[in-house]
């Protein structure tokens, strides 16, 4: 199982932005689908957007469209998650999940997961 590790998780005010990083020492993130995904406290894991090995967006939450981007440095071996107009909603705590085969809002297509990084958005 690849590790992966997630970075950059802060208090921000509403309104405000954050970037996100995912990387791994281990595996080449180039050759995978990545999928970030958010978890709130009491709520399940849900999808907020998915890009695939070919770098286009397969999959993105609703409730992120326009406000979220996601992008790869295939030099730093790293995925980033740019999150702008921070919502007090969007406080969760915000995993990276790599899949060779599928790219989706579902965790269940995902078998390798970080251990999450925590964002809170509050004034």
């Amino acid at each position: 199982q690849m590790s992966l590790v997630e970075s950059g998780g802060a208090l921000v005010q509403p309104g405000g932005s954050l970037t996100l990083s995912c990387t791994s020492s281990e595996f080449t993130l180039s050759h995978y689908n990545i999928g970030w995904f958010r978890q709130g406290l009491g709520t399940e894991r849900e999808g907020v957007i998915c890009f695939t090995r070919d770098n286009v967006v397969a999959y993105e939450s609703d409730s992120v469209k326009g406000r979220f981007t996601v992008s790869r440095d295939s030099a730093e071996n790293t995925v980033y998650l740019q999150m702008n107009s921070l919502r007090p909603e969007d406080t969760a705590v915000y995993y990276c999940a790599a899949s060779e085969r599928f790219c989706s809002g579902w965790a269940a297509d995902f078998r390798n997961w970080g251990q999450g990084t925590q964002v809170a958005v509050s004034s």
